[in-house]
């Protein structure tokens, strides 16, 4: 089954009849969630036209039937979007070679003396970090550059998993939302699909929520670490595009609450790491 179809199913069968308003006659499902008939009845369209549909039959499809099976789906923004990619991909430039980071960008990483901050590529690859970001979340300087990506970090890193310690599943899912919904920007990313397919191989959990076709845009959250150093550190975090940088995805930048706790454990962090930045690490 087509991408498409997987993640159309994967909708279906998170909602029941009584939740779209239509009456469910009992009897035993052969599957979970709303039945084909059903979906398309919502949607208004015949049957055969959603069961092409859903086997990969999209390559005429309006924008408006999209959007019916959409608003059928009870799909968020986000999913909403998603379907469109799916049946609908657009293909990008492939940039040749590694990301290119310019030399401001660094600076302006070091700048930021008492924050976590860093820049990752198009598959969660950290391109560069400040000191506190491999103090406060992972010494990435001794992470082998292939699996320097916060996807290896939190789906198979151990330490890391105990120090996001009951954010960990938050955070999981968050991750594996955030390369769905990339995966549908860039069908063609042959570097995401290769970290696909290393994580389903080596973590069954994310094998698990990978198949549940969860989708979601990382813009802003929280980070909550339980540090071995200095206690809990509640960290806000906002993203930032970096659109002069086809080659980088966006610019993430921690800031505790003014006077709080984790804002004194991160001046307490800053004065006492030795962690290496990725400049200390080219220089």
């Amino acid at each position: 089954m087509s991408d498409l179809g997987e993640f159309l199913k994967s909708r279906r069968a998170r909602l029941q009849p009584a939740d779209v308003g239509l009456r469910d006659y009992g009897g035993r499902r052969r599957v979970p969630g709303l039945r084909r008939e059903e979906l398309a009845q919502l949607a208004g369209v015949s049957v055969a036209y959603y069961i092409r549909l859903e086997q990969g039959g999209a390559d005429n499809v309006s924008a408006e039937i999209l959007d019916a099976v959409s608003r059928a789906l009870r799909l968020d923004p986000d999913e909403h979007a998603h379907l469109h990619r799916l049946a609908h991909p657009r293909r990008r430039p492939r940039p040749a070679g590694p990301p290119r980071l310019r030399a401001p960008l660094q600076h302006l990483l070091d700048s930021i003396t008492h924050a976590p901050a860093y820049i990752v590529g198009h598959h969660t690859n950290v391109v560069a970090w400040n000191r506190l970001t491999a103090a406060v979340f992972v010494d990435l300087a001794a992470v082998p550059p292939g699996e320097r990506t916060w996807s290896h970090q939190i789906h198979l890193n151990d330490d890391y998993r105990a120090r996001l310690g009951d954010n960990w599943a938050t955070v999981a899912r968050r991750n594996v939302a955030y390369l769905r919904f990339r995966s549908g920007q860039d069908p063609d990313d042959r570097d995401l699909a290769a970290l696909v397919a290393e994580l389903r191989e080596r973590s069954p959990r994310f094998g698990r929520m990978w198949a549940a076709h969860h989708v979601g845009e990382l813009t802003h959250g929280e980070a909550r670490i339980d540090h071995p150093d200095v206690g809990r550190l509640v960290l806000p975090f906002e993203t930032l595009h970096l659109p002069g940088d086809p080659d980088l995805s966006r610019l993430m930048l921690y800031a505790a609450e003014p006077g709080s706790p984790s804002e004194q454990a991160l001046h307490e962090l800053a004065a006492t790491s030795r962690h290496l930045s990725s400049a200390d690490l080219a220089s």
